[in-house]
């Protein structure tokens, strides 16, 4: 009798000793991003804090659709996604909530925050044109434009046009022109293309060294991926970027973004990280192992994106306006059946 007492004590204290334990200090992430590109930030966050930080990569299409089902019982605290039009659909969907965080809105221009403080960008990256340096001379291509022009029939190279990228472009385009003219566009780049849309970005600039085609749509960071990579060093040496329109509305950029989920069990410790992802050391990373353009304008770019092109102007056209026209450009595409 005495020992069965004395077991139940044990319990009994290891029970009280167990409720007034801290809740564990961690952070739960979906992400859509390729772990490499976020996993040194997250390590860097994690001994800074003691905060341990778990990382779950889903498919571009597929945040929203896991958070919705999940409800209030999801354990994810942050999303991370590389694309807009992905931050404007969760919050859309309800699946996110507004952060009222004065350090976050102090250091991320309004062009780069949910007017309602819903989602908040942390880098950006320009969708830019790789031309080749063998067959393309310096000025003969400098607008997104151009891409229609006749005088480039069987010369240019791109990704799905359903890709999130190249939607967020079209999707720009028909922010600034509508859309009679941005599915005349469309309906011309189709008409030049030397191939049918395929692979990533990266590949794209492989057919232009290969002579596949002259010129290739691609985000700005794979260029230095590229050059960071021996076997893909030659692809990026072979071309040279184009910054489109600089003459008039700016060169399109997108953003990779977080926001606080609607069911975040780990609230406060969310918050850290998100202002830490805005910090100078997370924002150096960004720039030097990632070459992304930091959000802050203290610290520097990569050398490589210095002599990739250097300052550029940027497209005024705000992210969120863009992100509404992505609807229409989804129709778009399958409308002129750009991919088959």
């Amino acid at each position: 009798m005495q020992l069965r007492l004395k077991r139940l004590a044990r319990l009994l204290l290891a029970a009280i000793a167990l409720a007034g334990t801290p809740a564990l200090a961690e952070v739960n992430i979906y992400s859509t991003r390729t772990p490499d590109l976020i996993e040194p930030i997250l390590a860097e966050f994690t001994k800074a804090t003691g905060i341990k930080v778990n990382l779950v990569t889903l498919p571009e299409a597929g945040i929203t659709e896991r958070l919705k089902s999940e409800g209030r019982l999801s354990p994810a605290d942050l999303i991370i996604t590389a694309d807009i039009s992905r931050l404007a659909e969760a919050k859309d969907a309800g699946v996110t909530q507004p952060l009222d965080d004065a350090e976050l809105t102090r250091v991320i221009p309004a062009a780069y925050r949910d007017t309602t403080n819903h989602w908040f960008g942390v880098t950006t990256r320009a969708r830019v044109l790789y031309a080749s340096k063998a067959r393309v001379k310096p000025g003969a291509i400098t607008r997104y434009e151009d891409l229609a022009d006749p005088k480039w029939k069987g010369r240019v190279c791109t990704r799905s046009g359903g890709h999130d990228y190249n939607i967020a472009l079209l999707s720009s385009i028909i922010a600034h022109d509508g859309e009679a003219v941005a599915k005349k566009w469309l309906s011309g780049v189709k008409a030049n293309l030397a191939r049918r849309p395929q692979g990533n970005d990266r590949t794209q600039v492989k057919a232009v060294m290969d002579g596949l085609c002259d010129v290739a749509i691609g985000n700005t960071y794979y260029y230095g991926l590229m050059l960071a990579d021996p076997e893909q060093k030659a692809w990026a040496e072979a071309v040279y970027a184009v910054f489109p329109n600089q003459a008039d509305h700016g060169t399109h950029v997108n953003l990779s973004g977080m926001a606080l989920t609607a069911a975040t069990p780990h609230r406060d410790d969310a918050i850290k990280l998100m202002r830490f992802m805005l910090s100078p050391a997370a924002q150096k990373t960004y720039a030097e192992l990632n070459f992304e353009y930091p959000m802050l304008d203290t610290v520097p770019w990569s050398p490589v994106l210095q002599r990739l092109g250097g300052k550029f102007k940027i497209d005024t056209v705000n992210l969120e306006s863009v992100s509404r026209q992505r609807p229409a450009a989804i129709r778009m595409t399958n409308e002129v059946d750009f991919d088959g």
